[in-house]
């Protein structure tokens, strides 16, 4: 199979808000707006990232799974933990619920939310212990490296 895109939809209650939330904290741009969905894009050089937020209610969602996104966490991997704890937590106050700490398996991080209560890992990659190290695949490790 060859993807020419691939992106999370999050099924919440609160469209406008979220939108407004990921545009305002995350930098993302609407592609399109409707009252019951939102398409965003965040477009960083060569590379874009994008998301889309749905009512559950909407005729296209199964009826059995029409309720809020539950369980997901999204990562955002960043040049500077620091300044976006500085940011996000400090001055704009968002909800902490692990603080900004460094991990042995190879991550500076902390965790927030967004309106619907999805998780949010703030991260810089950092080295990792000797003993985490040899559970990478050497191959791969190498090449996000660089």
């Amino acid at each position: 199979m060859k993807l020419s895109s691939f992106y999370p939809v999050l099924l919440s209650e609160q469209v406008a808000a979220s939108s407004v939330f990921y545009r305002e904290y995350f930098g993302f741009e609407v592609v399109f707006e409707s009252d019951w969905y939102v398409s965003l894009r965040l477009s960083n050089g060569d590379c874009s990232y994008e998301l889309a937020i749905m009512d559950p209610a909407h005729a296209t969602i199964p009826a059995a799974f029409q309720h809020k996104v539950q369980g997901l966490l999204l990562n955002f991997e960043v040049d500077d933990v620091d300044a976006e704890y500085e940011r996000l937590i400090q001055t704009a106050k968002l909800p902490l619920h692990s603080d900004i700490k460094d991990e042995a398996f190879g991550q500076r991080h902390f965790i927030t939310a967004d309106p619907n209560g999805v998780l949010i890992d703030v991260i810089t990659i950092i080295p990792p212990s000797e003993e985490f190290v040899s559970q990478y695949n050497e191959s791969v490790w190498k090449e996000s490296e660089t």
